[in-house]
């Protein structure tokens, strides 16, 4: 039978494994990798909240019950240094400390999904603010309010193709009030 770190040494020898350092601004991108990356080395089931801590080993446990407190303990390691291994030198540095992998993983998790959360209200901010402004190109301008809309689809924000139009037409800079009411009236027409 195949150990884990026989096991972790194959899986990281494949093309497809390929982690980017994580350095605290990809982190979903990050998490997802890496939950597929321990995945593959069996290994991801220490990161669950509801396993149990590893029982303090007793003189009278079956050969059983050793064998499967070894294993357990690593696959911990492992899962650690693999967490580990892919954090930028600030971070690692930060959490070097930290023994468990499930407690490493909690915390970053609740660190960057809030700090997601800020940046996800910020994104639908930036949606409603956006103005297009007549010193640099129209398209470039819709495109870059249609990565927003990209990126709010990503959240799950649904903005239809309608609003969409209703918006480039009402952030239009002043100068084009003639083209705007044009444009409206060929909206209503259609409708």
């Amino acid at each position: 039978m195949e150990s884990s770190s026989e096991s972790s040494f194959k899986v990281m020898n494949q093309d497809f494994v390929k982690l980017d350092k994580f350095n605290g601004t990809n982190y979903s991108r990050w998490k997802d990798k890496m939950m597929f990356f321990l995945t593959a080395l069996k290994i991801a089931y220490v990161l669950d909240r509801s396993l149990p801590e590893i029982p303090v080993p007793k003189d009278d446990d079956s050969n059983e019950v050793k064998v499967q407190c070894k294993k357990r303990e690593e696959d911990e390691l492992l899962c650690r240094e693999h967490i580990m291994n892919t954090l930028s030198d600030r971070l690692y540095d930060m959490y070097t400390t930290v023994k468990s992998p499930k407690e490493i993983w909690n915390v970053l998790e609740y660190k960057y999904n809030t700090m997601k959360q800020g940046a996800d209200k910020f994104l639908i901010m930036q949606y409603f603010d956006f103005r297009i402004t007549e010193n640099s190109s129209l398209m470039d301008q819709i495109h870059d309010l249609q990565v927003i809309v990209s990126k709010l689809h990503d959240l799950k924000v649904e903005v239809s193709e309608s609003l969409q139009v209703g918006a480039i037409i009402a952030k239009l800079p002043t100068s084009w009030n003639d083209y705007k009411k044009t444009l409206l009236q060929t909206m209503k027409h259609s409708l």
